[in-house]
């Protein structure tokens, strides 16, 4: 389905493959701002160049990284992550449309996000690590046309994540901590160590895999023509 209008957190496809639009900027000529799943790396595209896919139960995709497949059907689980697809935040919270959060405590009608979010059952699918049989791969729009050895490069992805150029923290970035709600940027990297803007250091590996830092915003793009 060919957007009409784009809005922040639709799931769209660009270039055969899934991604999320995570700004809108209607004065530009590229007003999509938006990263691809399986790997965060950020473009940026047209309106009519995108088509958009709503998530549902049973779709497998790989994100950032890591093959899940969506459940409505399985409890939610500590460490875990989550999709928000039918966001109704309360005053204090800060998510919005497939919103990805990690799950730090399950209570009995919502869980609490490493974000400190309080999200109701009724609000979200659970990502169950790999693909589940009979799920539906929605990681291309069109499987036929992408080659096998682009397909395995894929699924091994994870071994790259977190890792050097391309994937690792970048100046710029913004995170924030879900346990103290620090939001900080990073404003240098001094070697293998990351210096957020309110002084803290923390390395480039642990930044990206920390359970407490989450990233919000990457200012990395790659133009599009």
């Amino acid at each position: 389905m060919k957007l009409l209008q784009a809005r922040k957190g639709q799931f769209v496809y660009y270039n055969n493959e899934l991604h999320k639009i995570y700004s809108v900027k209607p004065l530009l000529k590229q007003s999509l701002h938006m990263y691809r799943i399986k790997d965060m790396q950020q473009v940026l595209a047209r309106a009519v160049e995108v088509e958009q896919y709503k998530p549902k139960p049973m779709d497998s995709f790989i994100f950032w990284g890591k093959r899940y497949t969506l459940r409505s059907d399985v409890p939610p689980r500590e460490n875990g992550y989550i999709l928000i697809t039918k966001p109704a935040p309360e005053y204090l919270d800060h998510y919005s449309l497939n919103e990805f959060e990690k799950v730090d405590q399950v209570k009995d009608d919502h869980v609490v996000t490493t974000r400190r979010n309080s999200v109701r059952m009724e609000e979200f699918l659970v990502m169950v690590p790999g693909a589940e049989e009979g799920s539906n791969d929605i990681v291309y729009q069109d499987k036929s046309i992408v080659t096998a050895q682009q397909m395995m490069e894929d699924e091994n992805l994870e071994a790259l994540i977190g890792g050097t150029s391309g994937y690792g923290p970048s100046i710029g970035d913004i995170y924030t901590n879900g346990r103290t709600d620090v939001r900080a940027m990073v404003v240098a990297i001094d070697g293998n160590v990351a210096v957020l803007g309110h002084g803290e250091r923390i390395g480039l590996t642990e930044l990206a895999e920390s359970e407490e830092w989450q990233l919000v915003l990457t200012v990395e793009v790659e133009e599009t023509e």
